[in-house]
């Protein structure tokens, strides 16, 4: 599939990147899919307005893509890209591309994402710079909005520990909302990974952060959420994590902090009570593709298998440590690790 078609389709006035992906789930390509026949259009919903629009894409705005992909760093995904993020692939309404700027691998990494309030306390940004630091420090990815207040301290919290972060923008990608946080965006783009669906161009406006947040609970395994009021964009998140069939982990607080209640509600809804970035660790291991790399039937050292997950050394280590407590693995009489056929249960 061609980047110019996927551009093509991108800068087609009225079509986006849900109505693409529609559309090239019907037709197999961008490129059949804008040489489709008006019933394959109306048949998806689609008006036909918009089939006689296909030929006509904005030019300006193709142009303007196309130049913003030649500086280094700049990337489309799409889902033929070698990056292309796999969490994404069953979500419900999975984005049919996502422009980046930075390490785009870092789409490919077991992720958690960590969300809440705009307006936290000193505790909560303490807690979302801990939590993501710890996490980070264990081999996660931190996925979060870039938003003010947690989801700032979250991404800062993976920067200070020498982690991995991606920021879910948005806005186009030309552009930093809010913009007090633009310096994080350049260090995050230049030590992590700065996503968005938007076209270039495209403004801050109320019905973007919802669907930003449905791409940021699709990247992460599960969700934590560090401060949220009852009515907020973070509760959203997590709802939205939990149709995708992911973890949700919320930190409690006083009954006295208007914006503990948010995750008291979460908890009460069956979102999981967590006290250390370790019970989201060790809730989380057990649904990643490490477990597969790392239980294998072949011996395996721990070299071996932080060259197959990618995982640091630090982070491989301590889930082997997690698994043969669970009793999921057993270290031979010469340092590697094998899978056992029959966890003892005991050992959980």
């Amino acid at each position: 599939m061609s980047t110019r078609d996927w551009l093509r389709l991108a800068c087609l006035p009225g079509i986006g990147p849900l109505r693409a992906a529609r559309l090239v789930a019907h037709y197999g390509s961008p490129g059949a899919a804008l040489s489709g026949d008006a019933a394959g259009w109306r048949a998806l919903g689609l008006p036909q307005t918009l089939w006689h629009q296909r030929a006509q894409p904005d030019t300006t705005l193709l142009a303007r893509t196309e130049d913003w992909l030649t500086t280094a760093g700049h990337a489309l995904i799409t889902p033929d890209h070698e990056h292309a993020a796999p969490m994404l692939a069953d979500l419900h309404a999975a984005p049919a591309w996502l422009y980046a700027v930075g390490d785009t691998e870092l789409l490919t990494r077991p992720a958690i994402a960590i969300v809440g309030s705009r307006n936290p306390s000193s505790a909560g940004i303490e807690h979302a710079r801990d939590f993501a630091g710890q996490l980070a420090r264990s081999g996660f990815v931190i996925v979060s909005g870039l938003a003010r207040g947690i989801d700032a301290a979250a991404h800062e919290g993976a920067l200070a520990a020498d982690g991995m972060t991606i920021a879910v923008c948005g806005t186009g990608l030309d552009r930093v909302y809010p913009a007090v946080n633009k310096p994080l965006a350049e260090r995050i783009a230049a030590n992590g990974l700065l996503v968005s669906e938007f076209n270039l161009g495209t403004l801050p406006s109320r019905g973007n952060f919802p669907r930003r947040n449905r791409i940021i609970a699709g990247l992460g395994s599960g969700t934590l959420v560090v401060e949220a009021a009852r009515a907020s964009g973070s509760l959203i998140t997590a709802r939205m994590a939990l149709e995708a069939g992911r973890e949700v982990f919320a930190l409690p607080g006083s009954v006295h902090n208007p914006l503990a209640r948010g995750c008291h509600q979460l908890i009460r809804e069956g979102a999981k009570l967590v006290e250390t970035a370790r019970d989201v660790y060790e809730d989380i291991l057990p649904t990643l593709a490490f477990d597969e790399a790392a239980t294998a039937l072949a011996p395996a050292r721990i070299d071996d298998l932080v060259e197959r997950t990618g995982w640091s050394t630090d982070a491989v280590s301590s889930s082997l440590l997690i698994l043969e407590l669970q009793g999921r693995v057993t270290t031979t009489p010469g340092g590697a690790y094998v899978r056992n056929s029959k966890p003892n249960p005991t050992q959980r």
